[in-house]
């Protein structure tokens, strides 16, 4: 197990521009202990309890689209999830999924894929997709690298709409800045309030709006809330990353 853990975290540390800044699971927690890592949390915990809160995930099939060290796989395994297919391109992400999958015996349970998920594919059916901060990347990390904004933006509603032919429920959650350009903003005003006009506008013939979750801070804590009239401003002293809401979308096919 000794020689495991030191993969796991070699693993963990290998750099790229998306390491080291989603918290680990709770069965690495466990495993690690009091090692000593590098860690940047995106609020993984309160945007899952945020998730638990209004999706039934027990017993259900998952798809984790762009899924980084795992957190969201692992844990919907830990919430009764029946199986989640996790994909990501970062090799790294995927080793340390595949590994941590064989340690802790998940492998009946979880189907670690090292590609970029194929939008549109209509082979396997879920109940549950979780969609979380990747839509903004498209054509960086994945996808056409010679898209325009505009391009990009249809690009981005074509695979959303695809979505609704593969699952009931999806969780979606992006960035305001294209491809991570804070001088390329998806949105003029950089709003939650565009965001989800945009969603809306161009979702709604295939998707229904659940829910949507809103970051606030309360004495210092970060708590993922029902959207309302004073929480739909964007708040600067969060940061880019605390202003994007969490979507939670129905499919309308049957």
């Amino acid at each position: 197990m000794d020689n495991s853990r030191k993969q796991l975290i070699d693993l963990y540390m290998k750099s790229s521009k998306h390491s080291n800044y989603q918290i680990l699971a709770s069965n690495f927690q466990k495993l690690f202990n009091n090692e000593s890592l590098i860690i940047d949390s995106r609020y993984e915990q309160e945007r899952l309890d945020y998730i638990l809160s209004k999706t039934k995930i027990k017993d259900k099939r998952i798809l984790d689209i762009g899924g980084n060290s795992g957190y969201f796989t692992f844990e919907a395994i830990n919430n009764g999830a029946k199986e989640v297919d996790y994909y990501d391109g970062n090799k790294w992400h995927a080793k340390f999924v595949e590994l941590g999958t064989k340690i802790f015996g998940l492998g009946n349970k979880i189907n670690v894929y090292n590609k970029y998920y194929v939008y549109g594919n209509k082979d396997k059916k879920y109940d549950v997709v979780f969609f979380l901060n990747v839509l903004h990347h498209l054509g960086d990390d994945y996808g056409d690298k010679s898209l325009s904004l505009e391009k990009a933006k249809q690009f981005m509603i074509q695979q959303l709409n695809n979505l609704a032919q593969i699952t009931d429920i999806l969780i979606l959650q992006m960035g305001f800045n294209w491809c991570g350009n804070r001088k390329c903003c998806l949105f003029k005003k950089g709003t939650k309030g565009e965001m989800l006009n945009y969603i809306k506008e161009n979702t709604s013939k295939k998707w229904i709006l659940l829910d949507v979750g809103i970051a606030e801070e309360d004495n210092g804590k970060i708590q993922y809330n029902n959207v309302n009239m004073e929480n739909i401003e964007r708040n600067d002293k969060l940061g880019e990353f605390l202003n994007r809401p969490i979507i939670i979308l129905k499919s309308r096919n049957e």
